[in-house]
């Protein structure tokens, strides 16, 4: 069937954010660029999943379709690369956990960590008191200033009082909690096309914040006591790899959204919150997280990458890349970074053509897939409609492209035009 483009039900200026009845769950953490739940609701229901169905989400993220899968009585799957994404997957879609326990522990430690904190509460001055710190090597790994020295102090005062539950099934909601509260209250960071550094805050009530995440957790949890649930199984693994991460099991329909190929490096999302609660500790492990991503960003290319080799045999990949490498030499663009351009954009397709081949093996006949995706100007201003090409990588895999729905559009400040985000609908007939 032809490609077609669906008009967006949505105002563009709404299409990405919560809705009110939607931030039960989503909210305990949620990429600020995350697709929304009602996007993942329009192909639940076109669809047709039920109980008996397998959903699956290959790109995880902050976890939106295994979630909502949940909430509408879906059994779900998550593949996710990334520790703390990981972590925010398996809590929200985890609520084997006693709220009333986790009430008591939050309480608990607010008291503990006040009491740590008292004589800065009460006005001490700051040369009185030797303030907390990164190592040199956290303060390396994370963007400078992404957090004023106060804030810092009173999170790794907060922090080590979180620790002593690190052996209780509690911890891993006090700590995402706590990721939480790092990123969106406490830190100096804001979020665009890429993570930087906005508004410098001088201090911030740290446990205050922390607390009130910890208490919607709680709300959250108390609303679905007693209800039974599907199962969610949140798989810490690369997406390129499908045979390690599904184990032989049989998938009925995707809902996700990969990366998109631009020049965002989605490790530095989640940098802060990952540095401080130890999952990336060196360099060497930064390293070994973006060789686990699909290549999607010059930050991510690696000596030894060969995904581009699953592509050799397209012909508009070939020309894209070739023309952003004449753009380069005609600007005079020279560093190393800038000359990866035309190599990330065909390793980009080729790991989203090995991860789709993959996938074949698990699909169920009848399978329907939905990828959300967006075209992209930013390597030196040349088009790159991703949704067609992908359609056009699926087709070659003996994919059926049912049409591509437009989910929202949004202004390149690169180009000075409109560019599409798009949903990729496919479906696999065995």
């Amino acid at each position: 069937m032809e490609a077609i483009v669906v008009e967006p039900e949505l105002k563009n200026s709404v299409m990405n954010k919560l809705d009110k009845s939607d931030r039960e769950f989503h909210d305990w953490y949620r990429f600020v660029l995350s697709f929304p739940p009602h996007l993942v609701q329009r192909y639940i229901k076109e669809f047709g999943l039920t109980d008996s169905d397998l959903l699956l989400d290959p790109f995880c993220g902050s976890g939106t379709t295994v979630l909502e899968a949940k909430l509408n009585g879906i059994p779900a799957i998550g593949i996710e690369a990334n520790n703390f994404a990981h972590l925010a997957s398996n809590v929200k879609t985890d609520w084997n956990v006693d709220a009333s326990a986790l009430r008591a522990a939050a309480e608990k430690l607010k008291t503990a960590a006040n009491k740590k904190l008292a004589r800065l509460n009460n006005g001490a001055a700051i040369g009185s008191i030797t303030l907390r710190m990164l190592t040199d090597e956290q303060a390396k790994l994370i963007l400078k200033d992404s957090i004023s020295p106060l804030p810092l102090h009173r999170s790794l005062v907060l922090l080590d009082e979180l620790k002593k539950y690190k052996n209780t099934n509690l911890y891993k909601y006090l700590t995402l909690a706590f990721g939480t509260a790092t990123v969106y209250h406490n830190s100096n960071l804001r979020f665009g096309p890429e993570v930087g550094i906005g508004k410098m805050k001088a201090d911030v009530d740290v446990v205050a914040n922390w607390y009130g995440i910890i208490t919607k957790m709680c709300d959250d949890l108390d609303s679905v006591m007693g209800k039974v649930s599907p199962p969610t199984d949140i798989v810490l693994s690369d997406a390129r790899d499908m045979k390690s991460a599904l184990h032989g099991r049989s998938i009925s329909a995707v809902i996700t959204s990969p990366p998109y190929p631009n020049e965002k490096d989605y490790t530095r999302t989640t940098r802060l919150e990952s540095v401080l609660l130890g999952y990336i500790t060196s360099r060497e492990e930064l390293r070994k997280l973006k060789k686990s991503l699909l290549r999607s960003n010059t930050k991510g290319v690696y000596k030894g990458d060969t995904d581009d080799e699953w592509v050799t045999g397209f012909p508009e990949i070939q020309r894209i890349a070739e023309e952003i490498e004449q753009k380069r030499i005609e600007m005079g663009k020279t560093s190393g970074f800038e000359k990866l351009y035309a190599k990330v954009t065909k390793l980009y397709f080729g790991g989203m053509a090995k991860h789709l081949e993959d996938l074949r093996d698990f699909l169920t006949p009848g399978a329907h897939l939905a990828y959300v995706v967006g075209d992209q100007a930013s390597f030196l201003r040349i088009m790159i409609p991703t949704g067609k090409i992908l359609g056009d990588i699926a087709k070659s895999l003996g994919y059926e492209l049912v049409r591509i729905d437009l989910f929202r559009t949004r202004f390149s400040t690169a180009t000075k035009s409109n560019l599409n985000e798009e949903v990729v609908v496919l479906r696999w007939n065995g």
